[in-house]
């Protein structure tokens, strides 16, 4: 039914106040238009609200990518929605939304988000007090930057009130109006502005001094956020480009400090092992782990920011082995420093975090090799000795590893008849 809307990509462009329109058509746009979001799109149009995709999708949308989430607003109230889906026999889903004006609903095996359009009345630097409007600017205003304060009609019409398709042309990244205004209104978007500059951006250091200026004075303000929303920016951060600019400059901006990390992080370290690692897709607690000096770090690091376990136990591995696991000097070329590490550790990650220690060290033809190597499993258990007539507890156990340092002085070779021949009777 949607498609009398798809037009040629760029039709007209249009200035009303400081709006820029022009008519999107790509084959990503289309993809969207399934069942469930023809129903949707149906239903607001027959009960004369306006819905429209909004953020972060639409920048994806203009970057000729296919968005993974679509996030949409409206002009209808949270009410008017519930009323509207009731009315219509759709199912409605988690309400956690629904204060900040989000209703969630299910139609054809799929979710959609959508959002009444808002304004801001009150702010701390954490939270926002919001009221609805039907006024769609002003709730551009509200947003972040500007590659994510667009609009897109359901017909194709982009809505573009302050330039951020131009910036996002360009590879800028800037602040909705007053930069800030902006982060004062909540101090994570300092950690967002550095996150999607790294998607965004092409060269590392172009950034508008204003800026800058503007995050360094109000940086404290991120001591107030919580550890988790921080981590979140964090991570996506430090796997995307320019990761070692920008934790650099989160230590020339005096920010370190204030969202766990060490406030005398190496580096120079970690901008070694970005350039080592990059290219191989490191976990983001890889590249961070170059910033600590010891464990110390690490545990003050997880007090503050509260990542997941496996997170700080890699942190932890790295390190303590960053120095000490290394290949060899008299054979570079050997893998066994690292597999028989694996094998004597017997724990089910231990060959994952191996991998992320090769990257962090830039060993990669190391590292392409362990990730095509699979564990061998040592053909000799406890039962085979009882067999032979060994049966006290102690002895068993010191065969075992006997048997096993055997084993993988043979590269792990031996089979079961050839090691049970060295038991000593």
């Amino acid at each position: 039914m949607w498609s009398r809307f798809f037009r040629p990509a760029v039709i007209s462009h249009s200035v009303w106040r400081s709006l820029f329109t022009m008519r999107l058509k790509t084959s990503e746009f289309k993809s969207l238009f399934t069942d469930g979001l023809n129903g949707i799109a149906e239903l607001f149009e027959k009960h004369q609200y306006e819905l429209r995709i909004a953020g972060g999708a639409v920048r994806d949308l203009l970057s000729g990518k296919r968005p993974e989430d679509v996030d949409f607003a409206t002009t209808a109230t949270p009410e008017e929605m519930k009323r509207m889906f009731q009315d219509a026999g759709i199912r409605l889903i988690n309400n956690k939304g629904e204060k900040h004006g989000t209703i969630t609903a299910r139609l054809h095996d799929e979710n959609f988000e959508v959002t009444t359009l808002r304004v801001d009345v009150e702010t701390d630097g954490r939270h926002a007090e919001v009221e609805f409007t039907t006024d769609w600017q002003k709730d551009a205003e509200r947003r972040d930057l500007t590659i994510n304060s667009m609009f897109l009609g359901l017909d194709g019409t982009l809505y573009d009130y302050f330039k951020g398709y131009e910036d996002l042309q360009n590879h800028k990244v800037r602040f909705v109006g007053n930069a800030e205004q902006r982060i004062q209104e909540d101090y994570l978007r300092i950690l967002r502005y550095f996150r999607f500059y790294g998607r965004v951006a092409l060269r590392a250091d172009e950034h508008e001094p204003e800026t800058l200026t503007a995050i360094r004075e109000n940086g404290r303000g991120l001591a107030a956020i919580s550890g988790e929303r921080i981590w979140v920016e964090l991570k996506k951060m430090v796997v995307g480009n320019h990761a070692a600019h920008l934790l650099e400059l989160l230590y020339n901006l005096d920010l370190a400090q204030y969202i766990g990390l060490p406030p005398d992080g190496d580096v120079v370290e970690m901008k070694r092992v970005w350039r080592n690692a990059s290219a191989h897709s490191p976990k983001p607690m890889t590249v961070l782990a170059a910033l600590f000096h010891g464990p110390d770090n690490v545990d003050k690091m997880d007090l503050r920011l509260k990542v997941s376990r496996e997170e700080k136990t890699l942190a932890l591995f790295l390190v303590k082995h960053r120095r000490t696991l290394r290949k060899s000097d008299e054979e570079p070329d050997d893998l066994r420093p690292f597999t028989d590490f694996i094998i004597d550790s017997r724990e089910p990650d231990s060959q994952s975090k191996v991998c992320e220690l090769l990257k962090y060290q830039g060993e990669e033809k190391l590292l392409s090799e362990l990730q095509r190597w699979s564990v061998p499993r040592f053909p000799v258990s406890g039962h085979d000795l009882r067999k032979m007539g060994i049966t006290s507890g102690k002895e068993i156990g010191i065969s075992l590893q006997e048997l096993r340092d055997i084993w993988k002085k043979s590269r792990y070779q031996m089979d079961k008849d050839e090691l049970l021949s060295h038991v000593k009777l």
